[in-house]
C-alpha cells in the first residue's frame, strides 16, 4: 500500500532539521511545502506573538466526500534538546536511531510523516473519506503552548487523534493528568554562622523540614509528586537567608493534584513560620486531567481500524502530557496513539519505518469510506 522507502524518505528528510521548541520555522515552511505538493493548503495562525515561536501553528481541512463525522489529526513540530544536527541512523532491519549525539526526533516526526503518507495515500488514490482537519502545533514539549495559543473555536471535528504515544502500535491513552508546577521561596535572615548564627534564620533548614514531612515520588495509584530543584544560600559561614524549590505535582484527578499542591503550601508555610521565616508561594496549572469515555465513539472507531489492520487495540491511561489534554477543555474526545516513539527525550531514542508504516494503514481505515 504504502512504500517503506517513501515513508523512510520523508522522515529522514524532518529528522535532519533543527526544531527545538519555539524553533519551528524552518519545519513549518517544511511540512507546509510537502502538503501543498499533493495539493493540500495549511495555513499558519499568529499565535507566535504569543508563544515566543519562530512560527505558528499550522491547520488544514480536507473536504472529502464522506459521510462519517470530520475527523482531527494532530502532532506537533517541535522536539526537546539536544536537537540539532540530527541524523537518522537506518539499520538494516529499518530500525532508526540518531548518532547517539542528540535525539532523533521521532517524537513527533513520526507522527507528521504518517499523517503526511496517510493523507496523500487518499488523495493519490482518489479515495472518498470523511473530512479531515489538520493541526501541526509549535511548543507541545512546553505544556501544549503551541495549541493554548491555537483559537480551537474553528475545529469542526469532534473527535481526535493525537499521535503522539510510546509504546507497541495499537496502544492508546484515553486518560492523561492535570500538572501542577509550583515553586516554594523561603526568606529567612542572614547571620555569621561562627560568631552569631542564632541571629539568623535559616531560609535551608526550613526547606528541609518542610521537605522531610512531605510525600514524594508515587503517591497513590492516580497520584505522583517531585521536587526537583532547589537552590540557596551564599556561603558555607553564613546562615542562609533564601531558598527556593520548584517540584512538579501530576495526578489523573485534577481535584486531588489541587488538593496536594495545597497541602504542599501548608507546610512549607508551617514550617517557615515555625522559624521566624515566610513564604513566597507559587503554583501552575500547566495541563488539565481529562479522560476520554471508553464506549465513545472514537474509542470503538479505534479499535476497529487497529483490528481491520492485523492488530490488537489496548487502552492505557497515561502519567505524560499532550496536546490532547488542551483539545479536551474544548469539547473534543480524543485519544493519543501510539506512533512508533521509543526510549523518547533521549539520546537513545528510536522509530521503526514497518511500524510507522503499520500506524499509517490504521490511520487510513480511520478516514476512509
Amino acid at each position: 500500500m504504502i512504500q517503506n522507502d517513501d515513508i523512510q524518505k520523508t522522515f529522514e528528510q524532518m529528522v535532519a532539521i533543527d526544531s527545538p521548541s519555539l524553533q519551528e520555522r524552518e519545519m513549518a515552511e517544511f511540512i507546509t511545502k510537502l502538503f501543498s505538493e499533493i495539493g493540500i493548503s495549511l495555513s499558519e495562525d499568529d499565535s507566535a506573538k504569543v508563544t515566543g515561536s519562530t512560527a505558528g501553528n499550522l491547520y488544514g481541512y480536507i473536504p472529502g466526500g464522506g459521510k462519517k463525522a470530520p475527523l482531527l489529526l494532530s502532532a506537533h513540530m517541535d522536539t526537546v534538546q539536544p536537537a540539532c544536527g540530527k541524523k537518522a541512523v537506518v539499520a538494516q532491519d529499518k530500525t532508526v536511531r540518531s548518532d547517539g549525539t542528540t535525539v532523533l526526533g521521532a517524537d513527533d516526526f513520526a507522527g507528521l510523516t504518517e499523517i503526511y503518507h496517510a493523507v496523500k495515500y487518499l488523495k493519490e488514490n482518489n479515495k472518498t473519506h470523511r473530512d479531515i482537519e489538520l493541526l501541526f502545533t509549535v511548543g507541545e514539549e512546553l505544556y501544549g503552548k503551541g495549541v493554548k495559543a491555537f483559537d480551537c473555536s474553528k475545529l469542526k471535528a469532534k473527535s481526535a487523534y493525537v499521535l503522539d504515544l510510546s509504546g507497541e502500535i495499537g496502544l492508546a491513552a484515553y486518560a492523561a493528568p492535570t500538572i501542577l508546577s509550583f515553586c516554594a521561596s523561603v526568606k529567612g535572615r542572614s547571620a555569621h554562622a561562627g560568631f552569631c548564627p542564632e541571629d539568623g534564620v535559616n531560609a535551608i533548614l526550613a526547606v528541609s523540614n518542610a521537605i522531610s514531612k512531605l510525600p514524594q515520588g508515587k503517591v497513590d495509584a492516580q497520584t505522583s509528586a517531585n521536587i526537583g530543584m532547589i537552590s540557596g544560600g551564599q556561603g558555607v559561614n553564613i546562615v542562609s537567608e533564601k531558598c527556593m524549590v520548584r517540584g512538579e505535582i501530576r495526578s489523573l484527578k485534577h481535584e486531588a493534584a489541587v488538593s496536594l499542591a495545597e497541602r504542599y503550601r501548608e507546610v512549607f508555610e508551617k514550617e517557615a513560620q515555625m522559624l521566624g521565616a515566610t513564604l513566597e508561594w507559587d503554583v501552575t496549572v500547566d495541563i488539565r486531567a481529562y479522560e476520554t469515555n471508553t464506549d465513545s465513539t472514537v474509542v470503538r472507531e479505534y479499535k476497529e481500524a487497529v483490528q481491520e489492520v492485523g492488530m490488537e487495540a489496548r487502552l492505557l491511561k497515561t502519567f505524560g502530557g499532550s496536546d490532547n489534554n488542551v483539545l479536551s477543555e474544548h469539547g473534543i474526545e480524543g485519544l493519543v496513539i501510539a506512533n512508533s516513539m521509543n526510549q523518547v527525550h533521549s539520546c537513545q531514542e528510536y522509530t521503526s519505518i514497518f511500524e510507522m508504516n503499520k500506524v499509517v494503514e490504521i490511520l487510513i481505515s480511520l478516514l476512509e469510506e
